[in-house]
Formats: C-alpha cells, structure tokens, sequence
C-alpha cells in the first residue's frame, strides 16, 4: 500500500536555476537533491521526508521551475502548481530580486487556499544585499553556497508552519478523560490487513494512552459477553467502532454510552467537520441520474469487501433506491469537473494531512455541493448519525 507522510509539508517554489535543490540541501545539512548549473534539472515533484533542527519532521517538496515554457515544461508546471494544494507552507525561491507575473501568479494561488509563504532571495552571496519586501512579507537573503541567512529561513518557517500541521491536539481532545475505559470495536474480515490493525485504531489507541486513559480492544462478538461481566466498572465511558459494522453495535449497547466510529473521530480531527455535518442529511436530496465522487487518500488493492469502491455504493444505492453513478479518485488525483457530483464522500484521511483533506474538498465546498466522509454516511445510513455525532463537537 502506497501512502502519504502526515507530517508538514512545504513546498519549494521558483524559477529554473535560481538554487530550490541547493536551498533543500542547506536547510536539512544533506545532500539529498541533486544540484546543477544546467537549467531544469528538477523535472518532476520530488518528496524529501527530513527532519530540520528545530522544527522536527517535515516533508520537503522539491519542485520543476515555474518558468519552463516548452510543451514538457508546461506539464512540469502544471504539477508544481498542483503541488500547491498538498502542502502547509510554501518557500518562494527568486535571485536578484526579481519578483514578475510568474511569482505573483503563485502568490496569489497561496493567497487562495490560504497557504503560507516566505519569499527567499537566494544567491546573496553574489549580489548587493538591501533591504527589500514585498506586500509586507520580508524577504530572507540566503546563500545555500555559503550558509548565509539559512538560521533566518529556519526562524521563519517555524513562525509560518500553521499549528494545525502538527495536528497540536488530540484525537480525543475534550472527549476521554484520565482513568475512563473506552471500548475499541475493530472486525477482522477479509478487507483487515493481515497481522495488524489499520491506522485509524492504532492512532485511536495511542491517543487513549496519551489521555491516561483505558483502551479496551475486541471484536463486535465479543460485546455480549464485556457486559456481562462482574466488574461495576465494565460499562465503558465511550465506545468507538468501525463504521460498517454501526447498526451491530449500536443494536448490543445501552444507549446512555457515548457511540462514534473512527471514521468520525478523524471527520473531527483533520476533515472539514462543520460541511460534514451539513452535508451528510444531504443524501436524502439525490435523484436519479446523479453522480457520487468517493475520494481515498491511500492507493490499495480493492477487494469484494472493499468499503469505498464496493459496500458505500451499494448501501447508498439500496437507502436511496436511486439509479446512481459513482467516479472513485485514490490519493491525491487532481479532480477534475467537480460541478458535475451531486455528493463528495471522502475516506477518513489517516494517511494525509489536515491541510490535503481541506484544500482537496474546498473545490466542492466553494461549489455548494453536499460533502461528507465514510463514517457519518454510514452513521446516517444505518439511523444513528445524530447518536454518533451529538457527543463530538468542533474541537
């Protein structure tokens, strides 16, 4: 399975030749992108999983010149330029301070999606320093040759990465407490990968522990017999499942015990969980004829269990006895025609960051058209979505 790192991104922007690679190297003190005098050598988008001293881990994206203007160059723009909507902070590279319509075209575009971004002239070791800026942004004098200005840059960026890159708080933040027991309800089917627990229930452990709290793990069998043990204290403060299996478990618990999935928990933690909420009623207003958009953020192997490709169009399908049409985009595909979805359903985004979920929903959301995300479908599918939700409001 291929997947995406959730740690910051930041993309390095600039014309061909004017040191993005060099700059890369000089901030993580390792050569890990390739420098030449040749104009263009960069040719594709390349991610650099580092960490920077005083920063942390981080992923550096490494981009084609923005001013490549032949009929491969323009293709190479147009990646970097989708670059753009996957990253947490941009560094705009230029020299001699040549700030033109190539740059500002990218300015605005950050503007946009609400982006950082830091202007960096580089190769100060060869010209006049002086102090210049542009709309109120400072520009740092850099030398990746020489170091200079690197400290500053380095300054800057911890200033500029937003605190919601490092997701600062918890899955479970205002939601579990120190010494309650959660209960985890986590199936094994054919879909499980095989020896392990998928990411979502593992994150969900982890921010238990965090909390000083009991995590209580099994599967939907085993819930009969958890309640009716001895102990006074095996009624759990909360219980979260997996999604596809919400009537099952919703039909075995009492139902004073607060009850989400996942899913849900990530809709909170990292997607746009106010359209979610919003959006998701939508799905009594589909028609005949209409079109669903169901977005993954990782690429894998579909099987007959799969949930987004096969068990969230049939459900959606038989609730509605609609005659729907369904497109599915993995990872980070470019969507293309947003205007034409009646819905957008999106995975839980375990695998990307907050900033890639919100930038790749904002095209619908600007549309007006209805979002929502696998666990509150399936919480309002199977009856429960005001029981899964009431208990989770905005961070």
């Amino acid at each position: 399975m291929k997947t995406q790192n959730t740690s910051p991104h930041i993309g390095i922007f600039g014309r061909r030749n004017v040191g993005k690679s060099a700059l890369i190297n000089a901030l993580t003190g390792q050569e890990i992108a390739i420098v030449s005098e040749i104009a263009g050598t960069t040719t594709d988008p390349v991610k650099k999983t580092m960490e920077i001293s005083g920063i942390g881990p981080v992923v550096l994206i490494d981009t084609a010149g923005i001013d490549d203007v032949n009929e491969l160059g323009k293709k190479r723009v147009e990646k970097t330029e989708n670059v753009l909507k996957h990253i947490d902070l941009a560094i705009i590279v230029i020299t001699n301070f040549l700030i033109d319509e190539i740059e500002k075209n990218i300015f605005e575009n950050l503007q946009v999606l609400d982006t950082p971004f830091i202007v960096v002239n580089n190769k100060a070791d060869i010209v006049d320093i002086k102090n210049v800026t542009f709309e109120n942004e400072n520009i740092i004098f850099t030398s990746a040759k020489t170091g200079l200005g690197i400290s500053e840059l380095i300054e800057a960026m911890k200033q500029k990465i937003p605190a919601s890159a490092y997701h600062t708080h918890s899955l479970l933040e205002g939601l579990v407490k120190e010494n309650d027991t959660v209960l985890l309800i986590t199936p094994i089917d054919s879909a499980a990968p095989e020896g392990r627990l998928i990411l979502p229930q593992v994150q969900t452990i982890r921010a238990i522990l965090d909390q000083n709290a009991i995590a209580v793990v099994m599967k939907p069998n085993n819930i009969g017999e958890w309640f009716t043990l001895p102990n006074p204290n095996s009624q759990p403060d909360m219980i979260i499942t997996d999604s596809q299996v919400f009537k099952t478990v919703a039909s075995l618990i009492p139902e004073n015990i607060p009850l989400t999935s996942f899913s849900i928990l990530l809709a909170r933690f990292k997607g746009d969980y106010e359209n979610y909420l919003k959006g998701t009623p939508q799905i009594e207003n589909l028609k005949d004829g209409d079109t669903v958009l169901v977005m993954e953020s990782c690429t894998h192997l579909t099987s007959c269990e799969d949930i987004g490709r096969v068990k969230i169009p049939k459900w959606l399908t038989e609730y509605t006895g609609k005659k729907l049409h369904f497109d599915f985009v993995s990872g980070l595909t470019p969507i293309e025609n947003i205007e034409k979805y009646a819905l957008v359903v999106q995975c839980g985004g375990c695998m990307i960051t907050k900033k890639q979920i919100l930038n790749r929903l904002k095209p619908a959301v600007d549309a007006g058209i209805s979002i929502t995300n696998y666990g509150m479908l399936i919480a309002y599918l199977t009856g429960i979505f005001e029981r899964a939700t009431l208990s989770l409001p905005n961070p």
